[in-house]
């Protein structure tokens, strides 16, 4: 890389530990270097969700580290965020962090189910569904699910509904 700038891996291998002392992971580290200055954007999520005070401790303590980098870089711009709500829920930590949002899901069989995601129990996860004017809760299997997205949502869920998620009012985020 002719910038001077880290690659992915040493992004990853010298913020990673900063990030887990804090209580995330880095899902990921993109590098533009046709942005100018060019941009480290890194990807962070945990069990609990990234806030402004959180983001903004982690960006400072990265860039601190970056810049204690031997690099020939002059400038870059940093951005620490989280996953958003378009990114794919393709493991159990995954759907264990989006617990109480409403996903949409594709089965391997081809059959689309949108729920609530409740709790994550060894190979399968709780998802509160419609049952006629009542919720259920069904427990799909990991291995059957073929494709998951959070969906956004404009209005409040019922108590009903969050109650079987297994989710408190105090806890669900719109």
């Amino acid at each position: 890389m002719t910038t001077g700038l880290p690659s992915q891996t040493q992004v990853i291998e010298l913020l990673g530990g900063e990030f887990a002392r804090a209580g995330y992971e880095i899902e990921d580290v993109v590098i533009d270097t046709r942005a100018r200055p060019p941009r480290i954007t890194v990807i962070a999520d945990g069990d609990t969700a990234l806030d402004l005070d959180t983001v903004a401790a982690l960006s400072r303590s990265a860039s601190t580290l970056l810049d204690g980098l031997d690099s020939s870089a002059d400038s870059y711009v940093l951005e620490v965020s989280s996953p958003g709500v378009d990114r794919p829920l393709t493991s159990e930590k995954h759907f264990r962090r989006a617990r109480g949002r409403k996903i949409e899901l594709e089965l391997s069989d081809g059959t689309r189910l949108t729920g609530r995601v409740g709790q994550t129990r060894g190979a399968t996860v709780a998802l509160v569904v419609r049952d006629g004017h009542d919720w259920a809760v069904r427990d799909i299997p990991f291995a059957g699910i073929a494709k998951a997205v959070v969906q956004v949502e404009f209005s409040s869920p019922s108590r009903a509904e969050l109650d079987l998620a297994g989710v408190g009012e105090t806890e669900f985020v719109t």
